[in-house]
């Protein structure tokens, strides 16, 4: 076996186990959540009067605020989620 390919996975504080992945997760939804709420407040959801617009987008517009808020979470975000799930990771080790 050639020494300079390691098929090992990483030891230590580096490997992240399926608690922790899971934590990760909560956080992301929920910094996703946040920013949703964020983008519509900042009126990204509110229909054009003029150019189209309807029932219909009026409808469907939260779904894609909401698709449009999780992406931004999913690419880095704002920070906030890794922020959610060291807390969340330090109140679990104090139980």
């Amino acid at each position: 076996m050639d020494p300079l390919i390691s098929t090992s996975l990483p030891a230590g504080p580096r490997a992240e186990t399926s608690n922790d992945r899971a934590l990760r997760d909560v956080a992301q939804k929920l910094e996703a959540t946040f920013l949703a709420e964020m983008l519509t407040s900042a009126g990204l959801g509110k229909s054009r009067s003029l150019t189209g617009g309807g029932a219909g987008e009026d409808q469907f517009q939260s779904f894609l605020v909401r698709q449009q808020a999780e992406q931004i979470a999913k690419s880095g975000g704002i920070g906030l989620s890794e922020t959610l799930f060291n807390a969340l990771k330090e109140s679990q080790n104090e139980k």
